[in-house]
């Protein structure tokens, strides 16, 4: 949960940057990878962590630049990092400009429920979180290296001079 504006500054900064990082090591050809028939390609995941922001977010009163939440993704990956950078720069400043510590304690109405901001915004951090979890996997199977996010990634360690661990 957070706690202070300050907090949520420091999670997401380093959060946006994990997000950030793993689409842009997306190529356009790997955009098509499925999870399943018939379910979100990685493309569609990473759009929809883009998207995400500002329609979470505008629910909460806050005006993000950033691509509307009926956007069509972009047949490129470098838009679908670029539309993801601008919404999460703008989401920053936004709180900066609008909001104060005594704000996370106000109530909106998301998604049927009335949330506190300081809620919304564990919710924000931890939805991008798991669809980026997602998205290592996809990569994998779509030949991708996976970045290293909280240590490194299997293919980091035989730089590091190490042997991956099984």
């Amino acid at each position: 949960m957070i706690h202070a504006l300050d907090e949520f500054f420091q999670t997401w900064a380093g959060e946006s940057d994990a997000t950030l990082k793993t689409i842009r090591a997306l190529t356009d050809a790997s955009l098509a990878q499925p999870i399943a028939p018939g379910h979100r390609t990685l493309g569609r995941i990473a759009w929809h962590i883009a998207l995400t922001i500002r329609e979470m977010m505008e629910r909460t009163g806050l005006a993000i630049d950033g691509p509307a939440p009926d956007a069509p993704m972009p047949e490129d990956a470098k838009a679908i990092a670029d539309a993801y950078e601008t919404s999460s720069r703008s989401l920053v400043d936004a709180i900066q400009r609008n909001w104060t510590d005594a704000s996370l304690a106000v109530e909106d109405n998301l998604y049927g429920g009335m949330w506190t901001r300081a809620t919304t915004l564990s919710v924000l951090v931890n939805h991008q979180i798991h669809h980026r979890g997602q998205m290592t996997a996809l990569m994998r199977q779509a030949g991708l290296r996976v970045p290293g996010i909280y240590g490194p990634a299997q293919e980091d360690w035989a730089s590091m001079g190490m042997e991956p661990l099984p």
